[in-house]
């Protein structure tokens, strides 16, 4: 099971937040209810509140170590952190906006489940995600090859390795569900993120994508894993005088109940 470090993910804390941002920004109404399914280490939880600060608040994930740390740095008046598994998780009642970044690329055939999470969304209320749409650029595709090669292989063959699909995919099954009762805006944005220090690719996936296959592997293959890695990272993504450059797709959906 991978365990998640939010030390680690928040190094980039201000370039992973940018997505939630212009997610929020295309979102309309008043909520009076608000779940972050995916929520992390609440650092995103600010925005919300300011957003919509009367709002009741539900901060979902499946990580402990994530909800401890929310807990800990972002509790307010208002606002729970609930740790449950989006795969079974429904809300007691349902909800004006359920919000989501970053998550559903985690649960595998998360297509199917999207009818479920509309059904926990209110009569003219809205479901609005953001996925990264990135996993066929390099940093993924030499991960995958890598953790696939001997001596490896033997402790990855299992390992979940996160996918999403393209707005339009989104957009036809939402549709399919129930297309009388939605309005779909889906939307793709690539950012191009200058990142700055010894390997940053490196350090910016290990706090992701990379981190279920590195927990994978036996300790004696950890550090080797990586230094092969990093190197295959640094020809992908060469440093420049100004940075590395790390492009980053990212798909959207503000599905709107009508």
């Amino acid at each position: 099971m991978t365990t998640w470090d939010p030390a680690t993910y928040l190094a980039y804390a201000d370039e992973r937040s940018r997505p939630f941002l212009d997610l929020l920004a295309r979102v309309d109404g008043d909520p009076a209810t608000i779940t972050d399914l995916g929520c992390g280490p609440g650092h995103l939880m600010a925005p919300l509140r300011a957003r919509w600060p009367h709002a009741a608040i539900v901060g979902v994930d499946s990580s402990p170590e994530m909800i401890e740390r929310a807990r800990a740095e972002h509790a307010a008046d208002g606002v729970t952190y609930v740790c449950a598994d989006l795969t079974a998780w429904e809300p007691a009642t349902p909800v004006d906006l359920l919000v989501s970044n970053a998550t559903l690329q985690w649960v595998p055939g998360h297509l199917e489940i999207l009818p479920r999470l509309a059904g926990a969304v209110t009569p003219g209320g809205t479901l609005a995600f953001a996925v990264p749409g990135n996993f066929d650029e390099p940093s993924h595709v030499l991960l995958r090859d890598l953790a696939g090669r001997a001596p490896y292989a033997a402790h990855t063959d299992a390992v979940v390795h996160p996918s999403s699909h393209d707005g339009s995919t989104y957009l036809a099954a939402l549709a399919a569900a129930s297309a009388a009762q939605w309005r779909v805006d889906a939307w793709e944005t690539t950012y191009l993120h200058v990142l700055h220090g010894e390997d940053p690719v490196l350090r910016w996936i290990l706090g992701t994508g990379a981190r279920p296959v590195v927990q994978a592997l036996p300790e004696d293959l950890r550090a080797r894993f990586i230094a092969e890695y990093a190197a295959l990272l640094r020809v992908a993504y060469p440093a420049r005088p100004y940075g590395t450059v790390l492009p980053f797709r990212r798909v959207f959906v503000v599905a709107t109940r009508t």
